[in-house]
């Protein structure tokens, strides 16, 4: 299924039936990539009595993209989630699940848009503020390198980087990135050029938030989970050591937006 908005058609599965939760994925990542991966499973939140619309973002997976690197910030993709949100709930908020990248641009549309969201639930929380400025160094690098080499090359690259323990037995981590070789430079200079929104715009936040965290992940910091859970009043944050635990996290997803 697609819907078209902002000038993009994005493609997204819809599943149950109640009021809307959305799911956005990380970077490079897409629904295809997520049931491949298979280290969560957010289908149990329609047992919760909700409807989930998972999307590949713009640029990811079957939705269309284009070539201007600040159209992936997380901040624009914030923008595409809360028309999204618009969409597919005109008339009520919706709640919203993010990983990584989506949950970054959750945080800017709920802080540009506060009424549109009920409940947040934020996963693999990425690197912000002052530890920004490295990994945007480092996403422009493997920009420049998939530009001149490809997506596979760039595959071959990542696939020697250090993985994390939680990781060690999953097969095929860290998986190839899931968009176009014409594309994959600009959502790397995207990302590059992201950060979340100010800890004090954060701390206004006032939906009920679940903050979920992997341990061992230089680029998920348990540290910058734990510092959005005192920022955001009467969050509740876990952290897993394991994959076995990963697992549960859509079972937590949905016990928390019942």
């Amino acid at each position: 299924m697609t819907v078209s908005l902002r000038g993009i058609r994005f493609a997204y599965s819809d599943e149950g039936s109640g009021p809307i939760v959305l799911n956005a994925h990380g970077l490079c990542g897409s629904r295809a990539s997520e049931r491949r991966a298979n280290l969560t499973d957010y289908s149990v939140v329609t047992s919760a009595g909700r409807r989930l619309i998972s999307y590949d973002a713009r640029g990811h997976g079957e939705s269309e993209g284009t070539g201007e690197p600040a159209d992936y910030s997380w901040k624009s993709q914030g923008e595409d989630m809360i028309e999204l949100a618009r969409h597919f709930s005109p008339a009520a908020p919706v709640s919203a699940i993010g990983c990584s990248m989506g949950t970054g641009a959750l945080l800017h549309a709920v802080t540009t848009d506060p009424e549109r969201f009920d409940r947040l639930v934020l996963t693999a929380s990425p690197t912000a503020w002052e530890a920004r400025a490295a990994q945007g160094d480092v996403y422009r690098q493997l920009a420049d390198y998939a530009q001149q080499k490809g997506v596979e090359a760039l595959a071959k690259v990542l696939a020697k980087a250090p993985v994390p323990p939680i990781f060690a037995e999953v097969e095929g981590f860290p998986p190839t990135p899931d968009v176009t070789a014409e594309l994959l430079p600009a959502v790397l200079l995207g990302a590059g050029l992201s950060d979340l929104p100010p800890q004090d715009v954060i701390a206004r936040i006032t939906q009920p938030t679940l903050i979920l965290a992997w341990a061992g992940d230089p680029g998920h910091p348990v540290s910058l989970s734990e510092t959005l859970a005192a920022a955001i009043p009467g969050s509740t944050l876990h952290v897993s050591e394991t994959r076995a635990d990963l697992r549960t996290w859509g079972q937590r997803a949905a016990d928390f937006l019942k």
